[in-house]
């Protein structure tokens, strides 16, 4: 059983990729993260003599800290965040407990950089409409939760790259883009090591709705029109990208948790 200022592994799985998820500190010493450079999905890395640095940023939020195994790294810098006002867990087991039960990491080996201000960003063409909205969901829940995304001329992108340290996604000849027959939402999903099943459904969807494939999957025409809606509502993309995030985050709660539920009238009909 979890102490009162633990969470534990199953926990804190059912949170990662929600807008619920806490702030998640990684405070492993370097040695130990060069031996598993994975991080669990949407956490930051710190240093445990540093993480007072963190409060000013960390002020109203729910964090969960985690090491090697869940012992005195954690538990010092938990206590620290908690003495000056934060909320703070620990992950019981730490690192080693979250790979043993199978749960998702991300691969950090192709990660870009982050800015001075702790971002990573990220730059595309205006006016998104399926993968340019859908990658940046997969960012801020599985990768970088303060990702700045910038939406510039299709003509630009590059440049605006190279000139404002931003990494381009979804144009041609870009990493981060469509490769083959796959989106870049596929992409990001191989290269970032995030294979469960819930992401595999939802890149089914997003890829047959992105490439006119509505056959993939039934529900593929569904989220080409509420993203074409979307992109009639909103004159504004990042105003889009925000209301396209609950559209997402809907999507992931029902490939991970409702595939199999039905709706039925009368209410409680038989389906056989």
């Amino acid at each position: 059983m979890a102490s009162p200022i633990q969470i534990t592994v199953n926990q804190l799985g059912r949170l990662v990729g929600t807008p619920a998820s806490p702030t998640i500190i990684d405070v492993r010493i370097d040695e130990d993260f060069n031996k598993d450079p994975q991080l669990i999905p949407g956490a930051q890395r710190q240093p445990f003599t540093q993480i007072a640095d963190l409060v000013p940023q960390l002020r109203g939020k729910s964090t969960v800290v985690y090491c090697q195994k869940g012992l005195k790294l954690s538990e010092g810098a938990a206590a620290i965040l908690r003495a000056n006002g934060i909320k703070s867990e620990v992950l019981k087991g730490g690192q080693f407990a979250w790979r043993d039960a199978s749960e998702l990491l991300l691969d950090t080996s192709q990660l870009p950089k982050r800015n001075s201000t702790g971002q990573s960003v990220w730059v595309t063409r205006i006016r998104p409409k399926i993968d340019r909205i859908a990658c940046p969901w997969l960012i801020r829940r599985f990768v970088d939760p303060c990702a700045q995304f910038l939406f510039v001329a299709a003509s630009e992108v590059t440049a605006v790259a190279e000139k404002f340290d931003a990494t381009p996604f979804d144009i041609e000849g870009a990493f981060w883009s469509h490769r083959d027959d796959r989106c870049s939402f596929d992409t990001l999903l191989t290269e970032l090591g995030l294979n469960s099943e819930a992401l595999q459904r939802l890149a089914t969807i997003v890829r047959g709705a992105d490439t006119d494939k509505l056959e993939l999957s039934p529900e593929c025409a569904g989220l080409l029109a509420m993203s074409l809606g979307l992109s009639r509502m909103y004159s504004g993309d990042l105003e889009q990208l925000d209301a396209g995030m609950l559209l997402y985050d809907a999507m992931y709660r029902w490939a991970r948790d409702a595939t199999t539920e039905r709706h039925d009238w009368p209410a409680g009909a038989s389906t056989s």
